[in-house]
């Protein structure tokens, strides 16, 4: 079996694949400060939860945004696991040229869901990522990584509302029933929401348009990506799993 882990600002997500089939996943958070022996026990007991013992993982593959864990996070994987943990960055085969003006600069979770969407779904293809960040990245009909456009997540945008101002409340994000909102708290989900529902649709069309790509497919993944993706006819698959799936790929190719 294949331990898949894509750690990100907010949570750590693993996965664990017989062969092409995901079979479950679990999750940690990331912000909560953990040593190696910490990280090696959550990992260990998760797995039992969901049947599974350590010595049926054969192969393990972190894709990580978040330096300052990778230290105990892959500590954790040598020490309980009995392995090295394939780590997605510079030298990692991956199946799609960076053409942009600094590859080093992409992070490894744009460059597995750019993986997992042009192997998945072609190319040309725009893949959202509705994560802490909202991120736009666009690979070419030949598989090149050819530019990034990085926004504000839902999250993130929320969180400034009710932290920078004195009377709004922190609310639950979701998409009120009508923009015309009458009280305070639909009135913030309708400017979150629909303000991303017309970030996302414009940014697809301007990509669209300066790409010359009219034929781009649009496959969005991410936490709240359900909520928009349900919301716009731009987007043409919601993929929950895409960047399991991506790290699944990668590994795949670097075993040949």
């Amino acid at each position: 079996m294949l331990l898949v882990i894509d750690a990100g600002n907010t949570n750590i997500t693993f996965g664990v694949y017989q062969e092409k089939k995901l079979i479950t996943t679990f999750r940690l958070t990331t912000m909560l400060a953990r040593t190696s022996d910490e990280f090696g026990a959550s990992i260990i007991q998760l797995l039992g939860m969901n049947g599974i013992t350590k010595e049926e993982i054969d192969g393990t593959i972190i894709a990580s945004v978040v330096p300052n864990i990778m230290h105990a996070l892959v500590g954790s994987i040598k020490r309980y696991l009995n392995m090295n943990p394939l780590c997605v960055g510079p030298g990692v085969k991956s199946g799609i040229k960076i053409i942009t003006e600094n590859p080093r600069e992409i992070g490894a979770d744009r460059i597995v869901d750019a993986v997992a969407a042009y192997t998945l779904y072609g190319g040309p293809v725009l893949v959202i990522d509705f994560g802490t960040a909202t991120t736009y990245d666009l690979v070419t009909e030949d598989g090149s990584f050819a530019a990034g456009i990085t926004a504000p997540g839902l999250r993130i945008s929320a969180k400034a509302l009710w932290e920078d101002t004195a009377r709004l409340p922190e609310i639950e994000i979701r998409k009120p029933k009508s923009i015309l909102a009458q009280e305070t708290v639909s009135s913030m989900q309708a400017g979150l929401v629909y303000g991303q529902i017309g970030q996302t649709e414009y940014i697809i069309n301007q990509v669209k348009k300066e790409s010359g790509y009219t034929n781009l497919k649009v496959v969005a993944t991410g936490g709240l990506g359900r909520i928009i993706s349900d919301a716009t006819e731009l987007i043409e698959v919601y993929d929950s799993v895409l960047t399991l799936e991506g790290l699944r790929i990668i590994y795949e190719k670097n075993q040949k």
